[in-house]
């Protein structure tokens, strides 16, 4: 399961200890093993009409030792005709385990047996398990069963490592396309006059969350590559919007062919959109499922932050073929096998497609929001120590899972050197296909196959929780340097960082200075010292940016670098120190004053990752520090800081750009209008949205964003009804997106309000409504949006699947910052309780105290900087 890449103006998940008491979950049954299933055949007929379906299976099951009953997973089902072999069986469901218990009057021997089972059911709107859709006035039923929904759909032994064969039949109404994971075998007349039955080949073995079935008006285009069928299927006519993402497809079923040294193992691969889905993707095997704003793509329309978003997407999820279809963990405490494997992968089929992205860089911004969760006391150890219940289970899906998970392969593989480590990932796939897999299955074979210790270097960084700090001095004598290197773990809680930490990790440092390439060892002590040839003014301790940890340097060694930082780190190492001294700043080790200081040197820089983070350094200082006095002139000094860059760049690309240009162009609008308040940006990007809306050609599609956001952030009203009428007949996915994202934007009270309403009615989908009463991209995303949860809890809930209840509680108060708003969010969610996202209501607490201390250490610093800017620019 993919979540968007999230980037301030995309879909960001971050939720910022102090323990709310909460109430916890309870156990869930984990299923007896007694009884093991090996094969499936599965019936459905979805009544589209009345939201209803009907179902009928035969399980062929293996008892392991004798007994007279069987205990599967069942919830939300009315189970009718129950057999197992001849015997009438009797049922006994239990809501709270979600189970079902099969009860026969002899009991049966070891051996096969065969279960038979008749069951009904609802398309519920939650979607999750066997749910309906709708798009055009017409209605689908689609399923989305990871991770514990299967047995919403079908009774089944819905644990990952309870894998079996599928074999799918689906009885559509006559004229609706019917999709399953194996590929069409049948497709014949009735059994009634409106309707047809679509059989499907037999599965290899799957675990019953992978299981994909989805009955409705779709079309495909298609196409193949090595041989497999690919097809990218959406409601029509908006599959012909397909054709990037089959590009990328097919370019990416061959790499993984070549890298797994294993062929695509499921026949056929259906890329389809799902107009109402909770998660961004779905891996099912040979039938991916997406968000439609994350497969389809107008290429006039999207930027190149979208057009990767895109691809990333789909990389990823076809990446999960492998790591979580063909070899699956065995339990969701390891859920990372699949999400962090796929991860890491995701970037290395896009980057040999398109070398010009530079997607390397986009998988380091998403590692910095995994440092960010990761330095919360409240975080998690990538193998997680709890995942008993669903909710418990649901919220692993976390930047641990992903992208903690995805840096720290990284980290391994530059350590040990990609070939090696493809050698290991490759003998790990080869020893658990088509079955499960544990932690140390992978880093054993990793081991064995490098004759590294990669199984020392991972095990504390999988099992134990946080990120670590490297804080680094140096003298120089005798024309050596001396470092003295310390590590310890790293909190944003400045009084916990303040204390000794017992942690400890194998971190592979890689050390760069002046005129030499870099030099690498573990650390795997608290301290080290070690000795480099020559004197040098600074040492840059995270080379090529690969580590997964922060860099601490003195003051001195960042002044001595920012004459030359542009020549001296690469685009990555430069985007590293910057993240790196603002998780600094924000702990007070380093003063607001020497950050911006930073920032200014690197005002020539033209990467637009680098920009990117100077953005979110500065949406952060504008949202947590700047008074209402100092407003102007922090705006001023934005404006002198970034207005240049965006001078140079124009409002339109220049013939030949390149992406980087392309892609670079938005982010210094976006800080000039914003965070520089700029008028004259303001007004040309009213008078560029309203062309736009009237002449999509008007406007570049890597610049359409950025436009409709700055026109909002103008905030003239009559553009606001403007951007709701376009939104009802949008030309393309990415202008619906767009256009909804924009809303937030306006800053005008009442047209807030009227956004957050508007999230509640029928005419926002629900994933749709998270994203916006979450605050993922509000201009002002804290004190309204809180106020409104608070005052709409009853209709938020009614109205959303209850995957987004913890998002859509936490994020509001995350962005508060005092403590009348920390015991307001306590007292609050006392009362509402989220079960399962416990976690995450900790860590918006922990947010809310450490906006509290940031602002009380840095706001005099900030303001003592403004005046000398203020008498400087005087001066001039």
């Amino acid at each position: 399961m993919r979540v968007p890449t999230r980037f301030r103006y995309t879909l960001p998940l971050v939720l910022a200890v102090t323990c709310l008491c909460l109430a916890t979950s309870s156990f869930a049954q984990r299923l007896p093993e007694n009884v093991l299933p090996e094969h499936y055949a599965l019936k459905f007929t979805p009544n589209l009409a009345n939201d209803t379906f009907e179902g009928e299976e035969t399980i062929d099951v293996r008892v392991m030792q004798p007994s007279a009953s069987i205990t599967l997973n069942a919830v939300d089902l009315q189970l009718h005709d129950v057999t197992v072999g001849k015997q009438t069986a009797k049922v006994e469901m239990n809501a709270k385990d979600q189970t079902a218990t099969l009860t026969v009057p002899n009991q049966l021997p070891a051996g096969a047996a065969q279960i038979h089972i008749t069951f009904s059911g609802t398309l519920n709107k939650q979607l999750r398990g066997f749910y309906a859709s709708e798009s055009g006035g017409k209605k689908f039923a689609v399923t989305q069963f990871e991770s514990t929904d299967a047995r919403r759909a079908f009774p089944c032994f819905d644990e990952p490592a309870m894998k079996a064969t599928f074999d799918v039949t689906l009885i559509a109404p006559k004229g609706d396309m019917a999709i399953s994971n194996g590929k069409q075998i049948s497709d014949t007349p009735g059994p009634g006059p409106d309707q047809h039955t679509v059989k499907f080949s037999t599965t290899p073995k799957l675990s019953s969350y992978l299981v994909a079935i989805l009955v409705g008006d779709f079309a495909c285009m298609e196409d193949s590559s090595d041989g497999i069928p690919i097809r990218v299927c959406a409601p029509p006519p908006s599959q012909k919007l397909g054709d990037f993402a089959m590009g990328i497809a097919k370019f990416a079923m061959h790499y993984y062919n070549d890298y797994f040294g294993v062929k695509y193992p499921f026949g056929k691969l259906d890329l389809i959109a799902i107009p109402d889905f909770s998660a961004g993707a779905m891996e099912n095997a040979g039938a991916i499922t997406f968000r439609t704003n994350l497969l389809l793509l107008d290429p006039k329309a999207a930027s190149g932050s979208y057009r990767r978003t895109v691809g990333f997407v789909v990389t990823h999820e076809m990446a999960h073929q492998w790591f979580g279809d063909l070899v699956t963990m065995k339990w969701w405490d390891d859920v990372w096998l699949n999400e962090g494997f796929a991860t890491w992968m995701e970037w290395k089929p896009l980057d040999a497609m398109h070398p010009d992205w530079n997607v390397q860089l986009s998988s380091l911004f998403e590692t910095g929001f995994a440092m960010q969760a990761d330095a919360m006391a409240s975080t998690r150890p990538i193998h997680a120590g709890t995942a008993n219940t669903p909710e418990e289970i649901e919220h692993l899906f976390d930047e641990i899972a992903y992208q903690k998970a995805g840096a720290v392969l990284k980290m391994m593989e530059q350590y040990v050197g990609p070939d090696n480590f493809r050698a290991g990932v490759r003998q790990y796939i080869k020893a658990h296909e088509y079955g499960n897999a544990t932690s140390a299955d992978f880093w054993n074979a990793e081991t064995e196959a490098t004759r590294k210790p990669v199984n020392t270097l991972m095990e504390p960084f999988i099992n134990q929780p946080g990120i670590p700090m490297v804080s680094v001095s140096s003298q120089c004598a005798g024309n050596k340097t001396q470092l003295d290197l310390r590590q310890q773990r790293f909190y944003s809680d400045a009084k916990l960082l303040g204390k000794p930490s017992s942690e400890v990790w194998p971190i592979p440092i890689c050390v760069k200075t002046p005129g030499s390439a870099s030099s690498c060892e573990v650390l795997d002590q608290a301290q080290k010292t070690r000795d480099m040839n020559g004197c040098s003014n600074w040492q840059f301790i995270n080379a090529n940016a690969a580590g997964y940890y922060r860099s601490s340097y003195p003051t001195k060694e960042i002044a001595a670098l920012e004459p030359d930082i542009e020549k001296a780190l690469n685009p990555a190492e430069r985007f590293s120190l910057l993240t790196d001294q603002w998780a600094m700043t924000q702990v007070g080790r380093s003063q607001v004053n020497d950050y911006l200081g930073l920032i200014e040197a690197m005002r020539q820089d033209r990467n637009r990752i680098v920009w990117s983070q100077i953005n979110d350094s500065l949406w952060d200082i504008q949202d947590d520090l700047v008074t209402s006095a100092e407003q102007k002139q922090f705006q001023a000094w934005v404006r002198s800081l970034a207005g240049p860059a965006a001078q140079e760049l124009g409002w339109q690309p220049k013939p030949g750009e390149d992406d980087n240009t392309k892609s670079l162009r938005p982010v210094v609008y976006l800080i000039v209008g914003i965070q520089g308040d700029d008028q004259r940006v303001l007004d040309e990007a009213d008078k560029l949205a309203r062309e736009y809306l009237h002449s999509p050609d008007s406007v570049d599609g890597s610049m359409i964003f950025a436009v409709l956001v700055l026109a909002a952030r103008d905030g003239k009203p009559d553009l606001y009804d403007v951007y709701l009428q376009q939104m009802d007949h949008p030309r393309s996915p990415q202008e619906y997106t767009y256009l909804l994202r924009s809303l937030s934007f306006f800053p005008e009270p009442d047209l807030q309000q009227r956004t957050l309403q508007f999230a509640l009615s029928d005419k926002v989908r629900s994933q749709d409504t998270a994203t916006i009463i979450a605050g993922w991209q509000d201009l002002h995303p804290g004190r309204v949006n809180w106020d409104f949860v608070r005052d709409n809890w009853a209709a938020l809930n009614k109205k959303l699947p209850p995957v987004f209840s913890g998002a859509v509680g936490a994020r509001p108060a995350s962005q508060l910052c005092s403590a009348a708003d920390r015991q307001q969010v306590a007292d609050f969610f006392r009362e509402h309780p989220i079960p399962g996202a416990e976690r995450e209501l900790n860590e918006a607490m922990e947010s809310i105290d450490q906006c509290i201390d940031f602002r009380a250490k840095q706001s005099p610093d900030l303001a003592q900087f403004l005046v000398r800017q203020s008498k400087a620019a005087a001066g001039n």
